[in-house]
């Protein structure tokens, strides 16, 4: 089992080439098994059980961990930048107890205008 399993939208440009860079700097990781990256329009009802929809996951990252815990939005992006060599220090800087807040106030307003710009576009 991964230590971690990302759940990211292929449709979304920006999404997909973010996640494309975090495989190519965690190729020996996705190798290994220890993180998996999956796009959720392959299966959309995946999260269902943990009360994540298609449209929850498409506005925002959305993960489980090797315990089976949900991860969502800043909070993954935390997670993967610990398993990414060279990237830990991100998540030591926006992932402190007084960084947090506002580190997930800034992805969930990205997130936001993201998933907006994606649906404008007709982008699903």
């Amino acid at each position: 089992m991964p230590l971690l399993t990302v759940w990211y939208n292929t449709y979304c440009p920006v999404c997909d080439a973010g996640i494309g860079r975090q495989k190519r700097r965690l190729i020996e990781a996705v190798k290994a098994g220890r993180i998996e990256f999956r796009d959720i329009n392959l299966e959309p009802e995946v999260l269902a059980g943990a009360g994540a929809s298609l449209e929850d996951i498409r506005r925002r990252l959305h993960a489980t961990d090797a315990d089976g815990r949900l991860l969502v939005g800043a909070d993954v992006a935390i997670a993967v930048w610990l398993l990414t060599p060279g990237e830990e220090w991100l998540a030591k800087l926006f992932g402190n107890p007084v960084a947090l807040p506002l580190t997930r106030f800034g992805y969930d307003r990205f997130a936001d205008l993201l998933y907006a710009w994606n649906r404008r576009n007709g982008r699903w």
